[in-house]
């Protein structure tokens, strides 16, 4: 087997796993496993501990639970495992599960298993290790792989209760809002601004279709040597939506800082040789065959974004607080709350003159 993906350690003390049970667990449901087993933790992943298994035939990747006291239907591995089952055979390349565990006596949390992807990872927006003219073809794969996934018929696939229809936006700013007031560590004018601005804005676009929640460059697989996403990540805040405020997620890189968050604000797009935010939202009407996006419409999905990740960086910074975070890096990662809300606010004025 080819060498496993950098930036893996042995499991931090609070995410430890009792072994044993582990295996007994795996014999007993994955056809095929064979023991013995190493474990070790993948350092990234700021929500659901991901862990690399080991066997003697074949790599696999446990996502889990935190330990420890979580926000209500946060870090929900279970819809993950359920949205990966029903994607698996569409146009949307996803890993094969194998099994999930609902059982917390056996590791001390809920956790699935899937396989092991072996491919390419990029973290840097601007994808320093790619050359110039492989560059567009990633980009327009990222743009390929949403449409496809705003584009499957969600009932078809069994996934038609996997959220409401309707008044999608109108529950997400709620729900961040009281996820954002349980993790609360300081008061942030920004944030105040848009949690009242943002339900009084709300677009009458309804479409629904299955969105990731977290659709970005670094949640994408890539074959080896090919710009192709062998298998899209992290599926946890998956449901029904609006697909608008799928990509207007994607493309929050346009508008983020390469010092904190790794986007590309700032950066020389052509000289890069990566498609520009139009390009991408052009791009994606064409594939999905819609009309274009009006701009302030388009400016309330980026600013709604923004203040989500807001509030999933300060449920971050909570639980690092905590001290039961799962990356070591997440107390620096929280931190990034404020100056992100205040860019979300300052999107808005401009567009809208609030």
């Amino acid at each position: 087997m080819s060498s496993p993906a950098a930036g893996l350690r042995h499991p931090s003390a609070q995410h430890a796993v009792d072994t044993a049970r582990l295996t007994a667990w795996m014999q007993a449901h994955i056809e095929g496993f064979a023991s013995p087993i190493e474990l070790r933790q993948f350092a990234g992943g700021q929500s659901n501990p991901t862990f690399l298994l080991e066997s003697a035939h074949r790599r696999y990747v446990l996502r889990r639970k935190p330990p420890g006291k979580l926000l209500p239907s946060a870090h929900a591995v279970e819809r993950e495992y359920r949205v990966i089952v029903a994607l698996a055979g569409t146009d949307v390349p996803v890993a094969k599960a194998y099994a999930l565990c609902e059982d917390s006596t056996v590791i001390g949390t809920a956790f699935y298993v899937m396989d092991y992807v072996q491919g390419r990872l990029f973290w840097d927006a601007a994808l320093p290790e790619v050359a110039l003219l492989e560059r567009p073809a990633i980009y327009d794969e990222m743009t390929r792989v949403i449409a496809a996934l705003h584009s499957v018929d969600y009932g078809a696939v069994g996934l038609g209760d996997y959220g409401k229809s309707g008044r999608y936006i109108e529950r997400q700013v709620a729900r961040w809002t009281q996820q954002y007031r349980a993790s609360e560590t300081e008061t942030i004018d920004a944030v105040e601004r848009l949690i009242e601005w943002l339900p009084k804005h709300i677009p009458a676009d309804e479409e629904t279709g299955i969105v990731h929640g977290d659709f970005r460059l670094d949640n994408a697989i890539f074959h080896p040597t090919e710009p192709r996403i062998l298998a899209v990540l992290d599926w946890e805040l998956s449901t029904l939506g609006q697909p608008l405020v799928d990509l207007a997620y994607l493309c929050m890189r346009y508008h983020l800082s390469a010092e904190l968050f790794r986007g590309l604000d700032g950066l020389d797009l052509a000289a890069l040789r990566i498609p520009t935010e139009a390009e991408c939202v052009a791009d994606y009407c064409r594939l999905r065959g819609r009309a274009p996006v009006p701009r302030q419409e388009w400016t309330y999905y980026l600013a709604f974004n923004m203040f989500r990740l807001t509030g999933i960086l300060q449920g971050v910074l909570a639980r690092a607080i905590q001290g039961n975070a799962s990356s070591a890096t997440a107390l620096q990662a929280g931190r990034r709350a404020r100056p992100l809300a205040e860019q979300a606010w300052d999107l808005v004025r401009q567009s809208f003159d609030a």
